[in-house]
């Protein structure tokens, strides 16, 4: 695990957006859905654009994506394109196919929902400056603050109280060298594991990720009562 001198390593930031978003029950990929006046993932996209340090962007489409080539983005940073694949891992993977002709294997990529329009400034430069002293990489996250139940095992009957006081939610971005987590994901995969996240990718291959604490408010999009909670979130953000 190399650890070169983060201050003369580049930012990039990927975004896999090809997925539907079948749980929101809407006309067209969550990501697409209105926020503030755009959608969501122009919010999301602003808020990435944003971090001084970032170069450039990689977005992840559905290869029958027609949403899109609609969107009037006006942001100070490059942003590129390619096909996405059948999962969010698969998506990642391509995303850093395009980056290995661009940026240093010893850069930082930041990887980030499309569909997580409230991510805050202060919490991107943060992870930022937290991973960047780390040769783990790292995420941001949240402790756990409710009681959590484990089920029966196809039932929903409660199994156990499982001890919070240990447990995060790992949210995004995650941040982590581009060549590593190129070959984390390639490793993964050839091992039939279709991980979550990229982090989760990163720990199979004997990585310990940071936790970098951030803000509860940086929702993922979900369900359709989401985009009122982040249409509130976002008016008090500002």
């Amino acid at each position: 695990m190399s650890s070169p001198d983060s201050n003369r390593a580049g930012l990039w930031a990927v975004i896999p957006a090809a997925g539907i978003g079948s749980r929101m029950q809407a006309s067209v990929p969550k990501q697409y859905l209105p926020l503030q006046g755009s959608t969501v993932i122009e919010c999301a996209l602003r808020r990435l654009a944003s971090l001084p340090a970032l170069q450039g962007i990689v977005i992840a489409l559905a290869a029958d994506d027609r949403w899109w080539p609609e969107l009037q983005l006006e942001l100070a940073v490059p942003v590129h394109t390619v096909t996405g694949g059948q999962e969010r891992c698969h998506s990642v993977m391509n995303a850093l196919e395009l980056l290995q002709s661009t940026a240093s294997a010893t850069d930082w990529v930041m990887v980030h929902d499309a569909a997580r329009p409230c991510v805050q400034l202060a919490d991107l430069e943060k992870l930022y400056r937290q991973v960047s002293a780390s040769d783990q990489g790292g995420l941001l996250a949240v402790p756990v603050r409710d009681t959590m139940k484990r089920v029966q095992p196809g039932l929903m009957n409660v199994a156990e109280t499982v001890d919070r006081n240990d447990l995060w939610h790992a949210l995004t971005p995650q941040m982590f060298r581009v060549g590593e987590l190129h070959q984390a994901l390639t490793r993964t995969l050839a091992d039939g594991l279709q991980v979550t996240d990229e982090a989760s990718a990163m720990e199979q291959c004997g990585y310990q990720p940071l936790l970098v604490e951030g803000h509860h408010d940086n929702i993922k999009i979900t369900h359709s009562e989401d985009l009122a909670l982040a249409e509130f979130f976002l008016e008090h953000q500002l």
